[in-house]
């Protein structure tokens, strides 16, 4: 929704505005020219068709959204990849879209290849996958698969708000159990902590570590950049919780924003570790396609002030682009800025002895039967 100044902040959502993804041949921008109030029924943020949206208890206020659930019915649940830069060459991703409703979020672009938008509806139109568990068992079990550590949290968050109704985390997790094949967690939730049975077990075998997104200690940065992730201090908790019950955890400083967490990324590593974590990671800000534009309205609506000089900044540390592409430096940027970050973060990991994460055992893997699999003649 837009005021006659421009978009405006919706409580509980990271984005401001909603604009058409960049496949749509059509762009609509919805615009309050002060003459009418919305009803619950209009459509509003363009994309949306006005099915989510329910009054606001403040006038002043836009309305709220409700998030929309929509089945995927995609015939695979692995995704494989094949970037240098990427420590896992498979994924799964229960979830399309994330209620999070991260502002820096570089999967919000994916959500464009289903209509939606990167804007509010990535944090509001949900995809998942209730055949998940049932695909992934099939997936296993054929001839040709070879075990390697399969990453959930890639994309989008698994364990976001509606994992607590859905569950298809925890049945993706019951299957890899099952059948003996490592897996690696990063997630903003402490939701996580539901699975410590599971995460235990696999941990003794030596088949799963987690990493906790911590970006700010910030609460009240937090509430604004990351709006329904859990709170910093709630996330710290949970790394220690991991910890506590012998699971490889770590923590991941990410992404570092400067002139808005930057200086927060040794002060973040030193808590993980107090935590208990053994690995650490960082990145860099990610601005690809249509999350510069958001991410300068975020800016401009809660750090006016500096907006122009974290964009600046920015661009520093991607040879004067809002963002660089290039495999490796897309991940921790180059230039001075950059460097320094990176000498920081070396010196930090080196001072704090984080050992570092295992190396994840998939030895033990034993191929699913799928449930409709015939008995074989020689078993």
């Amino acid at each position: 929704m837009q005021s006659r100044h421009g978009p405006i902040a919706r409580k509980g959502r990271g984005a401001l505005s909603n604009a058409a993804g960049r496949f749509e041949r059509y762009t609509r921008e919805d615009f309050d020219d002060g003459w009418s109030e919305p009803s619950p029924s209009d459509p509003i943020d363009g994309a949306n068709d006005g099915a989510n949206h329910e009054p606001s208890e403040d006038p002043s206020e836009p309305p709220r959204l409700r998030t929309t659930l929509t089945p995927d019915t995609s015939r695979t649940v692995i995704s494989w990849n094949r970037s240098p830069d990427l420590p896992f060459d498979r994924s799964i991703n229960p979830y399309r879209g994330c209620e999070h409703g991260c502002i820096y979020c570089y999967a919000r672009p994916s959500h464009a290849w289903l209509g939606f938008s990167p804007g509010v509806d990535f944090e509001s139109r949900l995809v998942f996958k209730p055949d998940a568990a049932s695909t992934l068992r099939a997936e296993l079990a054929k001839p040709g698969y070879r075990c390697a550590p399969i990453a959930l949290g890639t994309n989008t968050d698994p364990y976001q708000p509606v994992e607590r109704e859905l569950g298809i985390t925890r049945s993706i997790l019951e299957v890899l159990a099952e059948c003996g094949h490592p897996l690696t967690i990063v997630t903003k939730s402490s939701g996580v902590e539901r699975d410590r049975d599971l995460l235990a077990e696999m941990a003794k075998a030596g088949r799963c570590m987690v990493a906790l997104s911590i970006t700010t200690l910030d609460r009240s940065l937090a509430r604004r950049m990351e709006p329904r992730a859990s709170s910093p201090h709630r996330r710290m908790e949970t790394v220690r919780h991991l910890s506590d019950a012998g699971i490889p955890v770590g923590v991941f400083a990410a992404p570092m924003i400067p002139f808005i967490n930057d200086a927060e990324l040794e002060e973040i590593l030193e808590r993980g570790r107090a935590a208990g974590a053994i690995g650490a990671s960082y990145t860099m800000l990610r601005l690809p396609m249509e999350i510069a534009d958001l991410f300068r309205e975020w800016l401009a609506e809660h750090y006016p002030d500096r907006a122009q000089r974290v964009m600046e900044r920015v661009r520093d540390t991607r040879g004067g682009k809002d963002y660089d592409s290039t495999f490796f430096d897309r991940m921790r940027g180059s230039g001075p800025v950059a460097e320094l970050l990176a000498r920081r973060f070396k010196l930090a990991v080196k001072r704090l002895g984080f050992p570092g994460f295992p190396v994840l055992d998939r030895s033990g893997f034993v191929p699913p039967r799928p449930p409709d699999d015939q008995l074989s003649l020689f078993c």
